[in-house]
């Protein structure tokens, strides 16, 4: 059977990886890290041609500074955090030399603070931890594409 090229072949959204990573060690690099997040979202849109709505891009900044802030908080050493743009959307990826995997508490709205993977889990379209041979690996993807139903909607694992 014949395709003609219209039929569901899809071009990729960029034809080559676009990603960044960069080393933070003190907890006063959080900020470095959201500066990163945002400054790599107006490459992706400017050089790439990406749409990149200003709620994915305030998502992700709130993603990374959370991430960031538990290696931080959790992990003795650096932490290293990459964005990456694959299949329409922003893979957050944050390693840190800790084997202790994080715990998502339940919603408490009672509880004070340890709110930061919860927030994580509701607005991020997928989330994933890998073991590393040091250490481990999170994983929150954001839609570059806004999604009016809702990220959580749509969550699945990695």
């Amino acid at each position: 059977m014949d395709q003609s090229a219209g039929d569901d072949e899809r071009e990729p959204l960029v034809s080559e990886s676009v990603s960044v990573s960069q080393a933070f060690e003190g907890s006063e690099e959080i900020a470095a890290a959201r500066d990163l997040a945002r400054l790599f979202l107006r490459d992706v849109q400017a050089v790439h041609g990406l749409p990149v709505s200003g709620r994915v891009m305030g998502m992700v900044q709130v993603l990374v500074s959370e991430l960031v802030t538990n290696a931080r908080k959790y992990a003795p050493g650096p932490c290293l955090l990459t964005l990456q743009i694959e299949d329409g959307t922003v893979q957050i990826t944050v390693w840190d030399s800790s084997t202790t995997l994080p715990t998502i508490l339940p919603p408490d709205p009672g509880r004070v603070g340890q709110h930061g993977l919860e927030i994580v889990m509701a607005v991020c379209a997928s989330f994933a931890v890998h073991r590393e041979p040091v250490g481990k690996r999170i994983t929150a993807s954001v839609m570059l594409a806004d999604d009016p139903g809702g990220a959580a909607a749509g969550r699945q694992a990695l």
